[in-house]
């Protein structure tokens, strides 16, 4: 059993509440668009995970322990069942913690992912990101620049970006614990330890473009989700909720607010 860490958040409007697990290498930034339009009809909490955003860093880094920073953060809120939603890595979190503590997950979205095993694909991502001469950098145009050898795309390169920042004596750092995430790799793409059935009403979100949830995804552990969904946004790859934001925003309102 891990030790919990107090998690960065930011909440937003009124209703039935909602938490918002964000993927690898991102923040509960890359959600506020999404958020402001959901507070319409939730109370939206977003969350920086542990070792990523303005969440603490930790040498513990897997989806138990994830699991355990999300139940410490539902009891300090004083929340008891909550809707939950992740996408990518966040998507494992939250299914790890749905499989866990059920009693509080009302309804349970997961956005482009599976439980089961992946294979690795973003070496080129670590490469770049790792080999990014920190020390000597100048401005965050340089920054864009070097990283396109091993991160040919732009909307990529923008995303990871958004973790660097100029620390108060003017080195750039990355906000992520980038050698944990990289040393705890391997772990974020093993399959889900879920040992029995869930049984929370759960929605699986795929991009139509994206392979993360193709048939080879949909296995036994797939199956434990016992009141499983599955809408396809179309036009969509693994970045749903940013690529068609008013398709994947229709969806889940919809699921989230049937009988």
């Amino acid at each position: 059993m891990s030790t919990p860490v107090n998690l960065h958040h930011e909440v937003l409007g009124e209703g039935p509440d909602l938490v918002i697990l964000h993927g690898l290498f991102g923040s509960l930034d890359n959600w506020r668009g999404p958020a402001r339009i959901l507070a319409r009809k939730f109370r939206v909490w977003l969350l920086d995970q542990r070792n990523h955003g303005r969440s603490p860093h930790s040498d513990e880094f897997h989806y138990a322990a994830m699991a355990e920073d999300l139940g410490a953060f539902l009891d300090r809120q004083g929340l008891g069942r909550v809707h939950l939603l992740g996408h990518s890595m966040g998507g494992k979190a939250a299914m790890s913690f749905a499989s866990r503590q059920q009693k509080r997950v009302s309804r349970l979205i997961v956005e482009d992912m599976g439980p089961g095993a992946y294979s690795p694909r973003h070496e080129g991502v670590f490469r770049g990101m790792l080999n990014l001469p920190l020390a000597r950098l100048r401005s965050r145009s340089e920054a864009e620049k070097l990283l396109r050898k091993d991160v040919p795309e732009a909307e990529v390169r923008g995303f990871l970006l958004k973790n660097l920042y100029r620390r108060d004596d003017g080195v750039w750092a990355w906000r992520c614990n980038l050698p944990v995430l990289f040393a705890s790799y391997r772990h974020l793409l093993s399959a889900l330890p879920i040992d029995g059935p869930v049984f929370c009403p759960t929605l699986f979100v795929k991009g139509e473009l994206s392979d993360y949830l193709d048939s080879t995804h949909r296995g036994k552990l797939f199956a434990r989700f016992v009141h499983r969904k599955m809408a396809t946004v179309q036009n969509a790859g693994h970045w749903v909720h940013a690529e068609q934001p008013e398709a994947f925003l229709r969806i889940i309102e919809t699921f989230l607010l049937e009988n």
